[in-house]
């Protein structure tokens, strides 16, 4: 399922590392893309928009 999220609290490429792990942890075959400028998370995962959402606010960070 692809999906777009926003995650304010993204200021680094670091934050971009931690959230594609996050994401990789949960679907080992996921496509990530983290735009560092625009704060946004656009994913291709098997796993749900709840479980994505989850892995992200464990790490730390904030998904609106």
């Amino acid at each position: 399922m692809a999906m777009q999220l926003k995650v304010p609290s993204i200021v680094c490429d670091g934050c971009a590392d931690t959230i594609t792990k996050a994401i990789t942890e949960l679907d080992s075959d996921a496509k990530v893309n983290v735009n560092v400028e625009t704060k946004e998370v656009s994913t291709e995962t098997s796993a749900s928009e709840s479980a994505v959402r989850e892995a992200i606010t464990a790490k730390g960070h904030t998904v609106e």
